[in-house]
């Protein structure tokens, strides 16, 4: 293994937070740390980096412990993008970013033709070459971050650590930045080892997933075995609402009370008409989907009132049934649009069905709270 940890214990002043970590990482390969605040992520990072001293264990590169090397020669091997704000006085963007270099230029810091031409391709790969002249003070929590990040990238690192990269971004730049960072694993070889808070983006972008939770490892896996049932939900000890594994969504708290809406849904129409229910605290009735469609997966997590039927067979008439009894009970239902073929023709049954029953059939969530 590339980069290797074993029976590592980390801490502050001798007394530990986390013991017995123990993990490995090839180049090319991203492993991630998730976990809730506090539980020692940043102070892991720290350590392997040798920005705080191990309690225990050891920390490796091709065998080699990184205790042993001089401050260039691990300079030269590893980079670091911590959340520690830096606050240069009067340098550019193209000056912090060049502070990368350092490993390799002499003892005046003198950077060579060969030196700015780095620095101006860790700029280009960051999206940032408009930002090499303007004061590193003077730009956005998100544009600081790109320059951090082409810092690191500067070193020409074989493995990179980061702390919450994706940290006072937008969508958009945490999108590009993780790209960013899949590229420097595949294209450069690059072993790159980084806390995330979102959990979703870690289940994406991560070849390796190492969870955190009071003393010890809780978990190590690939994203497959680590996204799994209800682990996330006991690692975050997530007590109302849910988080979804397939989707890596997060549904709110499901709305209580009698179910006096139902929804007719599948194929996607439903979801925002779930989620336009939960706003409103309305608990509501949802039918028949195939446990397969994606709806399935929203409406489960916000109603216990949801009528689900085996994907590629025909529907039973009992859970025809089943839904005809949700609506009686509901007063209104709401036809959301969803597309009829041959596999869900019970549709048109239904809202004929709610027709005779003098239901009100509405289309949008609105109509209900107007």
């Amino acid at each position: 293994m590339y980069f290797q940890t074993q029976k590592l214990s980390v801490g502050y002043a001798g007394k530990v937070l986390i013991k017995d970590i123990s993990f490995s990482v090839e180049r090319g390969k991203i492993l991630s740390i998730i976990g809730p605040n506090g539980a020692g992520k940043s102070t892991i990072l720290k350590t392997i980096s040798r920005h705080l001293e191990r309690i225990g264990g050891t920390v490796t590169i091709e065998k080699e412990s990184i205790f042993k090397l001089s401050n260039k020669e691990l300079a030269k091997r590893l980079s670091v993008m911590l959340t520690e704000r830096i606050d240069p006085d009067l340098m550019t963007c193209g000056q912090v970013v060049a502070m990368g270099r350092y490993p390799y230029t002499n003892n005046f810091g003198m950077l060579t033709p060969e030196d700015r031409a780095v620095v101006a391709e860790a700029l280009r790969m960051v999206h940032a070459e408009d930002l090499e002249d303007k004061l590193f003070s003077n730009t956005s929590d998100g544009q600081r971050q790109r320059i951090m990040l082409a810092r690191a990238i500067c070193q020409q690192p074989q493995i990179m650590i980061l702390d919450e990269p994706t940290s006072y971004l937008d969508i958009r730049h945490k999108i590009e930045l993780l790209d960013i960072l899949r590229n420097l694993a595949t294209e450069k070889e690059l072993a790159i080892i980084m806390s995330l808070h979102e959990i979703d983006l870690a289940a994406k972008i991560s070849d390796q997933i190492i969870c955190v939770k009071g003393d010890t490892i809780e978990n190590c896996g690939t994203p497959e075995e680590v996204f799994n049932g209800d682990f996330i939900k006991s690692l975050y000890d997530i007590e109302s609402g849910s988080f979804n594994t397939l989707l890596g969504s997060v549904e709110l708290v499901a709305p209580q009370g009698k179910p006096d809406v139902f929804v007719l849904g599948g194929n996607g129409k439903g979801i925002p008409i779930y989620r336009q229910l939960q706003k409103h605290r309305q608990a509501f009735s949802t039918g028949i989907l195939f446990e397969n469609d994606v709806d399935f997966q929203v409406a489960t997590a916000l109603s216990q009132w949801v009528v689900a039927a085996e994907p590629f067979n025909p529907v039973p008439g009992a859970k025809v049934a089943e839904a005809k009894a949700l609506i009686d009970r509901a007063r209104f239902v709401i036809d959301t649009g969803v597309p009829i073929g041959a596999y869900n023709q019970f549709c048109k049954e239904l809202l004929k069905y709610a027709r005779v029953r003098g239901k009100l059939i509405l289309h949008h969530v609105e109509e209900l709270v107007s």
